[in-house]
């Protein structure tokens, strides 16, 4: 089967992921519902052996957005990956389990929010809608949430990797080869925290940008009259 090169930047963005074998056919995803400090034993034995097994990225992932959009970064500029194996339990904050499935039955309404999700903030806004569409074109997910085993993880990985469909949980796996088009390269734009902020329309997305230019030039008049104080020893309380 068809094999290319990912692009230059592959991955281009950060996180919580080991980089196997750039050439495979699936990457892993663990939901994460703890701090990064606390992540339990289980849940590393789940990412560990997606990475041992043979997946292109194994990770974790903690948020429906931004989170979310850095791992459709990362594997749209890759086009040998065609699945995503999804693990570990629900994040009771975000819902992530609940808003990737949805991602990839439904898409994204006009603001880019993830439709017939319950998740509570599932904006995709720092990307473009191309690679929203990229990544659920590309990729069939492999949904393994609430399965705490690791040996899932591998034999749906060892799955994806047959040359001949071979079925695993209803699904009939196999290695078809590379997505037929370029790998499509970028990282977010602009990170929106609070996606529900986001402006409508035209005339309220130029308020806002008004709105942060001026608490910008509040900031620097702040600091440079903290400065000049600083520097002639005057106390300010």
């Amino acid at each position: 089967m068809l094999k290319v090169d990912a692009h230059p930047d592959y991955p281009p963005e950060e996180g919580c992921y080991i980089r196997g074998n750039d050439r495979s056919p699936v990457a892993v995803l663990i939901i994460l519902k703890w701090d990064q400090d606390k992540v339990p034993p289980e849940i590393e034995a789940l990412v560990r052996a997606g990475a041992e097994s043979g997946a292109a990225l194994s990770g974790t992932l903690q948020t429906e957005n931004i989170g979310l959009e850095k791992v459709i970064c990362n594997i749209v500029s890759n086009p040998n990956i065609r699945y995503l194996v999804m693990g570990g339990p629900e994040s009771p904050g975000h819902l992530i389990g609940d808003a990737m499935r949805a991602l990839f039955a439904n898409g994204v309404d006009e603001k880019q929010r993830i439709v017939g999700t319950e998740s509570p903030h599932p904006f995709l806004y720092n990307i473009s809608r191309e690679m929203i569409e990229r990544f659920r074109d590309q990729l069939t997910l492999v949904d393994l949430q609430f399965q705490q085993d690791p040996d899932s993880v591998r034999k749906a990985v060892w799955s994806c990797y047959q040359e001949e469909p071979v079925e695993f949980m209803g699904q009939e796996l196999y290695d078809a080869g590379a997505y037929p088009a370029s790998p499509l390269s970028g990282r977010i734009t602009w990170k929106i925290l609070q996606p529900y902020w986001e402006p409508e329309d035209d005339k309220q997305r130029e308020g806002k940008r008004k709105a942060e230019e001026l608490m910008e030039r509040i900031g620097r008049r702040n600091l440079e009259r903290d400065t000049k104080d600083g520097a002639t020893g005057k106390n300010r309380e």
